[in-house]
């Protein structure tokens, strides 16, 4: 019995039953490059990923006491060594306290609102209290992504904390109804599983650098069905500076307000963005462009109504706020508006609003 107690031990030492040393104990003997690629992400990129609890603060009157409520959670990515944490703007929108966590770190230190960019669905938090060893992301670049190419997603899903999911780019350039009231444009889509709690986590490529921010499923059951999306990184450069500067997004703008879509045909017009107020200090009034008016009587009169922006068409609030912004301040664009029914044409230079 003893002989063959013995002889089971060694096959199994040999061919790597429950005895064996192997990738549980950090061994990576046996497994596939790609396997160890995937580890390697992981424990590279594992302390720059964050928990965020979202907190509601509220005042229940003489009788209940100020009291405090979870309103939500997700995931946060180490920006710098300043303490600067990203996320989602959704994962913030909701409370008035934050609450960040670390990996292998029981404290829950407390971080508060930078600045948001609902447009693009980005927030930046900033810790009060920082631990002692801050390990930032590092950036990649969306610009030359190719669909088919390895994507790695780390965050928090359903509280489960700091999990690892892989997939592929599966598509480029989506276009996504964001949380801002406009869509969301060059979105990253991805089959690496993406759940409730990740948002705000990172996208990475097979070198581990940031590629991407996690933010919304397709799903009608609200879990992943394998149609994720992320805001690329090079949308992330040019806000969050702003975000940490400013605290808000300042972009090129015309200095008019815009009639919802849904009451244009009110005026009698089914195209054509309807001017109802002009910024007596923006880039419109310089140009003599003028909104709508009220008669004697209460009635409102159309005023200008611009159909194009350096030759694109543009019919509502989202056509010319994407417009604008592939632009920067100081450009010069091309406005072609109605007045009175007749076309005219005019040169502006934008300001910054």
């Amino acid at each position: 019995m003893y002989v063959r107690l013995l002889s089971l031990m060694t096959l199994f030492l040999t061919f790597g039953g429950p005895f064996a040393s192997g990738a549980s104990n950090g061994n990576l003997d046996g497994l596939i490059e790609s396997e160890k690629n995937t580890i390697k992400i992981f424990q590279d990129n594992v302390e720059s990923v964050v928990n965020v609890a979202t907190i509601q603060q509220r005042q229940g009157g003489w009788f209940y006491g100020d009291f405090e409520m979870p309103a939500g959670a997700g995931t946060g990515i180490v920006w710098d060594q300043d303490g600067y944490i990203l996320t989602n703007f959704h994962v913030v929108q909701n409370g008035n306290k934050f609450q960040i966590s670390f990996q292998n770190d029981k404290t829950q230190y407390e971080a508060t609102v930078v600045g948001v960019e609902p447009k693009k669905d980005i927030a930046v938090l900033k810790l009060l209290k920082r631990p002692t060893k801050l390990v930032p992301i590092r950036l990649g670049s969306s610009q030359n992504l190719q669909v088919g190419q390895k994507a790695v997603a780390i965050g928090n899903p359903f509280g489960l904390d700091h999990t690892i999911t892989q997939g592929i780019v599966s598509a480029l350039d989506r276009k996504i109804e964001g949380v801002g009231g406009v869509t969301i444009h060059g979105m990253i889509q991805t089959d690496a599983s993406i759940n409730p709690g990740n948002s705000g986590g990172p996208l990475l490529n097979s070198s581990g650098l940031l590629i991407g921010m996690n933010t919304v499923i397709f799903s009608a059951s609200g879990t992943s069905a394998g149609v994720g999306f992320a805001v690329p990184v090079d949308s992330i450069l040019r806000v969050v500076p702003q975000l940490i500067k400013f605290g808000k997004v300042i972009r090129p703008g015309l200095g008019i307000g815009v009639l919802p879509e849904n009451m244009r045909e009110r005026f009698g017009m089914s195209k054509g963005i309807i001017i109802t107020y002009i910024d007596e200090n923006g880039a419109a009034a310089k140009a003599g462009l003028v909104g709508m008016g009220q008669d004697q009587y209460g009635r409102y009169y159309l005023g200008d109504v611009v159909i194009e922006i350096d030759g694109k068409e543009v019919n509502n609030y989202d056509d010319i706020f994407h417009v604008l912004d592939q632009l920067k301040i100081g450009d010069e664009v091309t406005i072609k508006y109605l007045r009175d029914g007749k076309p005219k044409t005019v040169k502006i230079k934008l300001t910054a609003v």
